[in-house]
């Protein structure tokens, strides 16, 4: 078995388990991944920046931009309120910071974003228990 062959089907593998994971999670735990995702690549990033990886850095810091316009997508300005509004311009303050740092492989100006996005899962995650409560169907719905 060639190694392309090899390479192929462990991608495959990998794309199926993923799109699995996703489909199966619910909104709260979806928000969780991209942070998560996003949070790595972050410090990817870092790491690129500091050896001089500026390829792998751009591609990375590139994608975290995209998720973060993810997340900001994903809110509900209409019904979310000064919440939701403070959130999207946080979103939006984090992906100018990343194009600046891709620009200038700041490596500062990719901490300052892993640290605002660090505070927004762990406030997210603490969330967790409540949010699931909330959105389950009660025992005498049933």
């Amino acid at each position: 078995m060639s190694s392309y062959s090899t390479q192929s089907k462990l991608a495959a593998y990998r794309s199926v388990v993923a799109h699995g994971a996703v489909a199966d999670a619910d909104p709260h735990g979806l928000v969780l991944t991209v942070l998560d995702a996003t949070l790595g690549r972050l410090a990817v990033a870092r790491t690129c920046i500091e050896q001089r990886e500026t390829r792998r850095m751009a591609g990375l810091l590139h994608s975290a931009v995209i998720l973060i316009a993810e997340l900001r997508g994903s809110l509900n300005l209409r019904d979310g309120g000064p919440l939701a509004q403070n959130l999207s311009d946080l979103y939006d303050y984090m992906a100018r910071r990343l194009i600046h740092a891709n620009l200038n492989s700041d490596a500062a100006a990719v901490a300052e974003v892993h640290s605002l996005l660090g505070e927004i899962r762990s406030g997210w995650a603490a969330i967790g228990p409540q949010v699931r409560r909330e959105s389950e169907p009660s025992a005498s719905a049933a």
